[in-house]
């Protein structure tokens, strides 16, 4: 340890507690997962980036969201696999900081692509005249520049957070990665600025994000009941469906992770560690599926680039 600095040079992942020994039987579902996530995924980038007709806003957003979960599941599930299969518990302080800067940072950025997706869908359905000339490339860039820097701006402050406690040779973290509060809670400090800013900023900014987009599906159901008939009514609410589905996969899940967290101290640990492993690797595995089988624009051009090439 850095005496000084009371800073461990290294922390110990203990993985899930109590269910050591089963840490080879729950890595085959977890692997499996992940590597789907990464082909899931990899196809949608591939897709999109080889098909001009799908250079469009909404798959331009749908590129973002799938490099956002390539990014929240390889942060977390290779460190995790390794500790599995190998015993490798140990992660230096800084690439544990590392880890829960980029852990949380694409947790933000995804909620941001969400709510510019809604945006999207609010401009296509509401105002379809205007939509070209309001979501130009130039606008995408800006969204993406945008998801990027308010994220950075919001986890950032958490590693300089981190950095000024004392740990006093307390490094054991019973998680299978680092995250704020799991290093927080290590300090032999008072850690209630962590508390207040690791819940209240980023839980705020997620929580204005979640309304934002009610209010413009709020709206597009207004003008969807505006429409003559009920043939399109639903053609055009059919175009949201995709979008709502990965809203549930990604909300919900959370929600219910920091509800588990904040009420439920009788739920043993161990399922809280099984929830938050399940969260990196649900969403990125199941938004490509979503997308390439609800949306026939995506699935017409996976048919065609991977069965029928010719």
């Amino acid at each position: 340890f850095n005496l000084t600095g009371l800073t461990p040079a290294t922390f110990i992942l203990a993985g899930i507690p109590g269910m050591e020994k089963s840490h080879i039987w729950i890595s085959i579902p977890f692997c499996s997962m992940y590597l789907a996530a990464l082909l899931g995924n990899g196809v949608v980038l591939f897709v999109v980036k080889t098909e001009r007709s799908l250079h469009q806003p909404m798959y331009l957003f749908l590129s973002m969201l799938a490099i956002a979960d390539l990014m929240l599941s390889t942060t977390t599930v290779p460190k995790m696999l390794a500790l599995f299969w190998f015993g490798d518990r140990e992660i230096s302080f800084h690439a544990c900081l590392t880890q829960m800067f980029f852990l949380h940072f694409s947790f933000s950025a995804e909620s941001v692509i969400l709510l510019a997706m809604a945006f999207d869908r609010f401009v296509a359905i509401c105002y379809p005249l205007w939509y070209a000339a309001v979501l130009t490339p130039s606008a995408v860039v800006k969204t993406g520049l945008v998801a990027l820097l308010r994220s950075f701006c919001i986890i950032f402050p958490c590693i300089f957070l981190l950095k000024r406690l004392p740990f006093c040779g307390h490094n054991v973290i019973p998680h299978t990665y680092c995250e704020h509060m799991g290093i927080a809670r290590l300090a032999c400090a008072d850690i209630s600025i962590n508390i207040l800013y690791g819940l209240a900023v980023p839980f705020a900014a997620i929580v204005v994000d979640v309304v934002l987009i009610a209010a413009s599906y709020v709206l597009i159901l207004l003008a969807l009941f505006r429409l003559p008939s009920r043939a399109a009514r639903y053609k055009a609410f059919n175009t949201c469906g995709s979008h709502i589905c990965v809203i549930l996969l990604f909300y919900v899940p959370a929600f219910f992770t920091v509800l588990t967290h904040r009420f439920g101290q009788e739920v043993p640990h161990r399922v809280h560690i099984l929830l938050a492993n399940l969260y990196v690797l649900f969403p990125p595995l199941l938004i490509p599926v979503v997308y390439g089988v609800r949306t026939q624009q995506i699935k017409k051009k996976i048919v065609k680039v991977f069965i029928c090439p010719k």
